[in-house]
């Protein structure tokens, strides 16, 4: 998610345990009737999702006459409340966005529809964002919309640097980031999160990409040499003064515009923010590069899934609306109205996104990107990761101490399910 809401459902849990079965694994779902759709869907959505959705969904009813979407825009600063409230009142709407880090939380609290078998083909999404709908062995929603991260790059820098091409593995990485020093004058050679809020989501992908499981289906696995490898070459970028620990916020654009910062690790939002902070004829002065790669190339896919209620009064008509969702020219056009990347594979075959070589470059990223685990306790787990990786970069910790305290209080806090 390009923005966390970090939804406490503990309440919520409570309340709903005795009320409703949990998502236990193999859980089915009821099929959706045939035919269009009819009566009024109720929707919450945020950010410029929730701005934008109700005139988009105009183009449903054209198709299901009969039928009404209602859109509520739910800011970001209270939609934790308003989400857990209503779980626990069982008053929800029919449908609502879930961040695919969140997903394990509400499914354990039972309030998610299992996905309707033979609905949605599951092939036809990228493999890492279906993966963040299933929780216990059961899909709840749909991905609606994914995100990963590449490295961004100066190319003019880059090639003083001795690296036209940029980075295509760990030790390219390393000694670009040094030579943009050295030889193109940068006073940053990347610029990466230090351990603050969210860093999970940049770490991570070099565990992954040197082989890091981070959890089996019995629970957490954080202390391993694989990860341990990945902190450890992650650090090296802090103690070897070649990425800033206390970059201020909102410098970053800035910075890389000037020269001072010659990479950065980001998604496909930075694109919009960087042509504009550099002018018209700034985008040829930068590209993307896939993540470096140790024994893979792997990635961090993030975004937004939408699922449908137990307590929807309107469950066919809901569903048959996830489905219009998903729609290859549909998904087309939502990227056209807001910029969200397709979470369904063959949209990325329109000229809208095939011609797009920055684009192209997430869209093969995505193929291989992963998300951690749909556990409900996920967000105390990453809360905890981000501390001791804090203390990694900044301070200068052992990155094998630090993920062993990791693990200790992951397998305290447990996997919730």
């Amino acid at each position: 998610m390009r923005r966390v809401l970090a939804v406490g459902v503990a309440a919520a849990l409570a309340l709903t345990a005795c009320g409703r079965d949990a998502g236990d694994s193999g859980e089915t779902a009821e099929a959706v009737g045939a035919g269009k759709a009819t009566g009024e869907v109720t929707v919450w959505a945020m950010g410029t999702e929730g701005e934008k959705l109700a005139e988009f969904a105009k183009g449903f009813t054209a198709e299901n006459p009969d039928a009404k979407v209602t859109v509520t825009a739910v800011p970001w600063d209270s939609a934790q409340q308003k989400i857990s409230s209503a779980i626990a009142a069982r008053q929800t709407p029919d449908v609502s966005m879930i961040g695919t880090t969140l997903q394990g939380e509400f499914a354990k609290t039972g309030a998610l529809d299992p996905t309707p078998a033979g609905l949605f083909a599951q092939d036809s999404f990228f493999p890492g964002a279906w993966d963040t709908t299933v929780v216990d062995g059961t899909s709840y929603g749909v991905p609606w919309y994914v995100e990963t991260r590449g490295i961004y790059y100066r190319t003019d820098l880059a090639a003083k640097a001795g690296f036209p091409h940029g980075p295509k593995t760990w030790d390219d990485l390393s000694a670009m980031a040094a030579a943009m020093r050295s030889k193109a004058g940068a006073k940053w050679g990347i610029s990466l999160q230090p351990g603050k809020t969210g860093s999970w989501q940049s770490i991570l992908p070099f565990g992954w990409s040197n082989g890091a499981q981070i959890a089996t289906a019995d629970g957490y696995t954080f202390d391993t040499p694989q990860l341990a490898e990945a902190l450890r070459y992650y650090q090296s970028f802090f103690t070897g003064k070649l990425a800033p620990t206390d970059l201020p916020q909102g410098a970053l654009e800035p910075a890389f515009v000037r020269g001072e910062i010659g990479a950065f690790m980001s998604g496909p939002w930075h694109v919009g923010i960087l042509n504009e902070q550099g002018g018209k004829d700034f985008a040829s002065k930068y590209t993307v590069a896939p993540m470096p790669s140790k024994q893979s190339s792997t990635s961090f896919i993030g975004g937004s899934n939408i699922a449908v209620f137990k307590d929807a009064n309107n469950r066919d008509a809901a569903w048959k609306f996830l489905a219009w969702l998903s729609k290859p020219d549909v998904q087309v056009r939502w990227y056209q109205t807001v910029a969200d990347l397709p979470a369904v594979r063959s949209a990325w075959s329109d000229p809208a996104l095939s011609g797009d070589p920055i684009l192209q470059v997430f869209g093969e990223q995505l193929k291989s990107a992963k998300a951690p685990p749909a556990f409900p306790t996920w967000s105390q787990v990453a809360a905890a990761f981000d501390v001791q990786a804090e203390k990694v970069c900044v301070a200068g910790a052992d990155p094998a101490a630090a993920l062993k305290a990791v693990q200790n209080q992951a397998s305290s806090i447990g996997t919730g399910s």
